[in-house]
């Protein structure tokens, strides 16, 4: 075939169909989720917005008062292994 005469490749876009320049692959959806997936998440509302730190809770490292779950269990421990030496007559 010659170029005259080869039919041309065309997509239908949502403006209308659209003739594809050879050797050109339409974008498919598979494509599109691809690059979704590689892309960084942000949010919808504002991309532009950065991430609040996650400092609640367990997670909060600027906390003073913050004690550990394995010293709470040490100190349970320890009050139930000495004995009461107030006891009452």
């Amino acid at each position: 075939m010659t170029e005259a005469t080869r039919p041309t490749a065309t997509e239908i876009t949502p403006e209308g169909e659209q003739v594809l320049v050879p050797g050109v692959a339409p974008i498919t959806l598979r494509d599109r989720i691809v690059a979704r997936m590689a892309a960084p998440m942000t949010p919808k509302r504002n991309p532009d917005a950065a991430q609040k730190p996650c400092d609640v809770g367990l997670f909060d490292q600027a906390a003073r008062d913050q004690c550990d779950l394995i010293d709470f269990l040490r100190a349970a421990a320890r009050d139930a292994s000495t004995p009461d030496h107030k006891q009452e007559d």
